[in-house]
Parts: structure tokens; C-alpha cells; sequence
């Protein structure tokens, strides 16, 4: 069983930045593709970003690319997002997600994923 525990949630003004992060336990987690979602208000969960078990592969949703940058670090099973240049859309509960089942390449839909954070939120004002 793997327990993911996101922190790093905040309220921040337009064009400012956070940085997320998300500490695994339990299971081998410098095995697995890891990915950060977010739900807005009224909408679906959405995919954000991925990286793979060594970090050497990232993938980043078209509206965060160039202002999002995903990370990780094996030796503290802790995977982060840095958010810079934040806009209001970016608002929502921001989630992190393990992939321990299946080919232990980077994923982008929520399916591929069996663990999943509880969330943290990420409030921009304009």
C-alpha cells in the first residue's frame, strides 16, 4: 500500500509561484511513474504533469508547459511541482498519483494510476 501526502497549497497572487510537494510511503516508490493532477471547481480532474521512476522523462499539459516543472527525489520519495507565472485558471485542488501497476512509463490518464493523493489547494488571485 502506498500513502502519497500532498503539502505546498496556498493562496498566491496572479504571476506568483508555489512549489508542491508530494511525500510518498510505503511500496518502492523510486520505481514508479509519478503524475500531478488537479480538479477545479465544477470540472473534471485533469492532467497536469508526469515523470518517470528516474526523473530523466517529464510530460506537462499544453497550459502549464513552460511555466510548470515537475520533479522528484528518490532518496526522499518526494515528488514536486514548481509553479511559476501562476494565472487564476491555474485554481484548483492539485493532486499527485503513483503508477505501481502496469508498464512503468509516463501516463497521463487518471486510470493508469492506483494511488492517489488527498489533495492540496492552489488559490490565484487576479
Amino acid at each position: 500500500q502506498v500513502q502519497l501526502v500532498e503539502s505546498g497549497g496556498g493562496l498566491v497572487q496572479a504571476g506568483g509561484s508555489l512549489r508542491l510537494s508530494c511525500a510518498a510511503s510505503g511500496g518502492t516508490f523510486s520505481s514508479y511513474p509519478m503524475g500531478w493532477f488537479r480538479q477545479a471547481p465544477g470540472k473534471e480532474r485533469e492532467f497536469v504533469s508526469a515523470i518517470n521512476w528516474s526523473g530523466g522523462n517529464t510530460y506537462y499539459a499544453d497550459s502549464v508547459k513552460g511555466r510548470f516543472t515537475i520533479s522528484r527525489d528518490n532518496a526522499k520519495n518526494t515528488v514536486y511541482l514548481q509553479m511559476n507565472s501562476l494565472k487564476p485558471e491555474d485554481t484548483a485542488v492539485y493532486y499527485c498519483a503513483a503508477r505501481s501497476m502496469g508498464p512503468q512509463r509516463i501516463a497521463t490518464m487518471k486510470w493508469q494510476y492506483d494511488y492517489w493523493g488527498q489533495g492540496t489547494q492552489v488559490t490565484v488571485s487576479s
